[in-house]
Formats: structure tokens, C-alpha cells, sequence
């Protein structure tokens, strides 16, 4: 279709390995730029990103053409993204009052993703 429109926002959360808290403060300025620098490879605009030692998470922009299954879990609409974004700024303070494995839960829930618990953190 000639006049075909997207605005497709994505709320991306990656893990460390075994959710060892590595990402050390230091080190979290460099993986971002990185993590932005692999988005816009690929077309895409990194609207917020933020995290703490054992995860991050992303709200990007990716067209339309982008193979967003392999890339993530869990959409975000345009009404949302403000929302998002201050969600991802305040991470430190968030989990210091909820774990990972409770928040990645609850958001597996919230979007209606199935999933076997077994198989989330082995």
C-alpha cells in the first residue's frame, strides 16, 4: 500500500546472563550508546533507555519493516509512552521496592503473554 502510516513504539527489557548484576554505573553510559548504536543500525530511534546492575529497558521506535519478534517482548502505544519513559527513568528507585523476577511476571501477565515459570529463570 502506497500510503501506509506506523508509529510503532516497543517497551524492550533485556537480562544479564543469569541476572548477574553486572552493569556496573561505570559501565552503563558505554552499553547504552552501544545499545542505541544497534537500533539506529537497524532504522530505528532509541527513545529512553534506562536500568539498573542485572537488566535494561528500552522504549525504540522501529519501522515497519523491522523483524520485531526477534528483537522483543512487549509493545507500547503512542498514548503510553510518557508513561513508559518516566517508568524507565526511575528504575533504581523501582526495584528497590520490586524485584525483576516479580516485575517481568507482572508484565508477562499485563500484555497476556503465556509463559511456563520454569523456563523464565533457569
Amino acid at each position: 500500500m502506497a500510503n501506509t502510516y506506523t508509529n510503532l513504539l516497543y517497551h524492550i527489557v533485556f537480562s544479564t546472563k543469569d541476572r548477574v548484576p553486572m552493569i556496573r554505573q561505570d559501565l552503563q553510559e558505554r552499553l547504552y550508546e552501544y545499545m542505541g548504536g544497534i537500533i539506529r543500525g537497524e532504522g530505528g530511534v532509541l527513545l529512553e533507555i534506562g536500568g539498573v546492575a542485572d537488566h535494561v529497558h528500552l522504549l525504540t521506535k522501529l519501522k515497519a519493516d523491522t523483524a520485531v519478534a526477534v528483537l522483543l517482548r512487549l509493545s507500547v502505544s503512542e498514548s503510553q509512552a510518557a508513561k513508559v519513559r518516566q517508568y524507565i527513568r526511575t528504575q533504581e528507585s523501582h526495584h528497590a521496592k520490586v524485584s525483576f523476577k516479580d516485575e517481568l511476571i507482572a508484565l508477562l501477565k499485563k500484555h497476556r503473554i503465556e509463559y511456563d515459570e520454569r523456563y523464565l529463570f533457569d
